[in-house]
């Protein structure tokens, strides 16, 4: 297994991860050690499990009857599946966002105060100071700052999206996954999320699924090729785009299969 590099702290460890949706396997035998505040892509073709294995680093698979896991999973050196580990707190330190936007039907403001509400912040100036942060961080504020009472239902799909992402932080996590974040976005909105995660990498760790390479190739650090439930490969992304190991990802890279 291909590791992290020397100097750089890690964040997320996966050993012996199998993973199974009732008597189906969906993941075989996966090992992978993620760095911290890093951009990891995770590619592959549709189906060969990098949402299966996105959604097992905040337990988010939990929610589908008869889901399994094997093996471990350690943030910050802990087992996130141990019987001891709080689920909520772990959602709190590892943030989602999903392939299509989805804002409540609330005001813009109701939208990132709504995670810190829960985790009783009541202060309405403590409140805005973190919409205003997150706002900031998510390259929004300019464009939403006068309207922060209006519904989030009025933005534009890709100002949605950055929305979604504020959301995200005003919970204070430390990582950060996003499944396709730009897959239904125009070039416009979606350059404007791949600046973003760039910027946001200097605080944040951050996975992302993608099915775009060229997305893959300029926003992340590391790679992980997926096949089939099976991690192909893993490294840092200008070897496996220039210089693979496997002649699989090689020839899914180049478009020969997939």
């Amino acid at each position: 297994m291909v590791d992290h590099q020397p100097g750089e702290n890690l964040k997320i460890t996966v050993e012996k991860m199998n993973f199974f949706y009732g008597p189906v396997q969906a993941l075989f035998e996966i090992n992978m050690n993620i760095p911290e505040k890093k951009v990891t892509a995770l590619i592959g073709p549709s189906g060969c499990g990098k949402s299966t294995f996105l959604r097992s680093l905040n337990r988010m698979n939990d929610i589908i009857d008869g889901t399994r896991l094997e093996g471990k999973v350690l943030i910050d050196e802990k087992d996130i599946y141990s019987p001891l580990s709080d689920v909520v707190e772990l959602r709190k330190k590892v943030g989602m966002i999903f392939q299509k936007s989805n804002p409540f039907p609330k005001s813009i403001f109701d939208n990132i105060a709504y995670g810190p509400r829960i985790h009783s912040v009541k202060d309405k100036g403590k409140l805005m100071e973190i919409v205003e942060s997150c706002l900031i961080k998510a390259a929004l504020w300019d464009e939403v700052k006068d309207r922060l009472d209006q519904s989030a239902m009025g933005l534009s799909g890709g100002q949605q999206q950055r929305l979604c992402i504020a959301r995200a932080l005003a919970i204070e996590p430390e990582v950060v996954l996003m499944d396709e974040p730009a897959s239904a976005l125009d070039p416009k909105s979606t350059l404007k999320i791949e600046d973003l995660i760039n910027e946001l990498k200097r605080e944040y760790t951050i996975i992302i699924v993608t099915h775009n390479m060229q997305q893959a190739a300029r926003v992340s650090d590391y790679t992980a090729f997926f096949y089939e439930g099976h991690l192909i490969e893993f490294g840092a992304t200008e070897q496996i785009f220039t210089n693979p190991n496997q002649k699989q990802t090689e020839d899914y890279i180049t478009g020969r299969f997939g």
